[in-house]
């Protein structure tokens, strides 16, 4: 009788994309621990307090939605404007729209300290409310990403089995110019009134001023193309492809570039008008508590408009720059980076040197502390790592680049 030795099942082996997937799953579950916290004991577990009420998850918030904006800013570039050269990227731009807005709705669920009542603004209208209108603007918003995503989502692989769903995914897709339509008016309505909340507050100094608004829009535009490039260029170096042509990849430069010195001739007329040429009371008290209690002043020179500004205005306009696709990454990964910092600076800046006659300050207060909770910082990661393994496996397995090249 002869026996046979059974070969032992092989593993799978552990690549690089496996390794990068399981990261991102840890860094999931490691969020869904700190909601189950949040959840269970309320914003208790947080570093929260009523003189620093917003800080991590709003910052996350506030990027997501502003580094989303490349939906809004490509599908009235394609749908509206006709310029149909930017048409392969409009699909990814949709797709990183949806995922940012996903992220910052969760980011909201855990901030709000009453997630059971996430439905009471549909219900209860606060028309004077600006976060009222920015509510129903987003959850509006987000409908229309679902419904310009739906045409991707069937064109994947697993629908070739489900004709019928296909057919009907793909009869949405009629809808874009009118969908482009509204996206861009909510949007625009949205991401303005971010910078409203911040602007309208007359007792806080330091924001209240009218130029708010349109930096949130215009630092949106520059922040959403830039990461939709961004996305672009890694992938195809990743899956190593070309989904994009060089005048394409040029274009988006160019637009990110433009839209980035705008929105600097802008942030610098408003220090100039806030801090140079004017010194009210208020501004001035707090920019002074700011400056010796907080990196706020380095972090807005040199990073936010040196190194996400200057530096990578020069690298996208310079047509001999941007031809490296280092310094372009670079220049993008910067751009990206500055949006983020300034929507830290911009939340915190006016709670952490509140004014005296705040109700959560007690005393002569210089500055509030504040450093988030390793619950908020696991919470925070959690969202990071759903957006990164959607878009993952959305890069992976979704036709995101109709028109992309071997």
């Amino acid at each position: 009788m002869t026996s046979h030795a059974i070969a032992p099942a092989r593993r799978p082996p552990l690549t690089p994309f496996r390794l990068w997937v399981a990261g991102l799953v840890v860094l999931i579950v490691a969020g869904l621990v700190g909601a189950f916290y949040v959840l269970r004991y309320g914003l208790a577990v947080t570093n929260l307090t009523d003189q620093v009420p917003w800080g991590l998850w709003i910052t996350l918030d506030l990027s997501a939605i502003a580094l989303g904006a490349g939906a809004f800013t490509f599908s009235a570039v394609v749908y509206l404007l006709k310029v149909r050269r930017f048409e392969p990227v409009a699909r990814l731009a949709v797709f990183i729209g949806f995922l940012g807005y996903s992220a910052a709705m969760m980011a909201l669920v855990m901030d709000i300290g009453r997630p059971d009542r996430f439905w009471h603004p549909l219900i209860f209208w606060n028309v004077h409310s600006v976060l009222w209108e920015i509510t129903w603007c987003v959850i509006l918003y987000f409908t229309i990403l679902l419904v310009e995503f739906v045409p991707t989502l069937v064109d994947s692989p697993a629908f070739d089995t489900r004709p019928r769903l296909r057919r009907l995914g793909h009869s949405l897709h009629r809808f874009t110019p009118l969908a482009a339509v509204f996206g861009l008016a909510l949007s625009l309505l949205h991401q303005s009134s971010l910078g409203a909340t911040y602007g309208v507050l007359s007792g806080r100094a330091i924001w209240f001023k009218p130029s708010l608004p349109v930096m949130f829009i215009i630092s949106a535009v520059a922040g959403g193309t830039a990461l939709t490039l961004l996305a672009t260029l890694l992938t195809g170096k990743l899956s190593r492809r070309r989904y994009v042509s060089d005048e394409l990849r040029h274009s988006m430069a160019r637009l990110t570039g433009f839209a980035l010195l705008a929105y600097l001739y802008l942030k610098l007329w408003d220090w100039a008008a806030t801090s140079y040429y004017a010194h009210s009371p208020g501004t001035a008290d707090a920019l002074a508590r700011l400056a010796v209690t907080s990196p706020y002043q380095s972090t807005f020179w040199w990073f936010e408009v040196l190194l996400a500004g200057v530096i990578p205005a020069v690298i996208l306009l310079a047509a001999r720059l941007r031809r490296d696709d280092r310094l372009l990454m670079m220049a993008l990964g910067l751009i990206v980076a500055g949006v983020v910092v300034n929507r830290w600076n911009v939340t915190l800046s006016g709670l952490v040197a509140p004014p005296h006659w705040s109700p959560g300050v007690l005393g002569n207060v210089t500055a509030a502390a504040y450093f988030p909770s390793p619950v908020e910082i696991a919470v925070a990661l959690g969202i990071i790592g759903y957006a990164l393994l959607a878009f993952t496996l959305g890069a992976r397995y979704l036709p995101l680049f109709p028109h992309g090249e071997q």
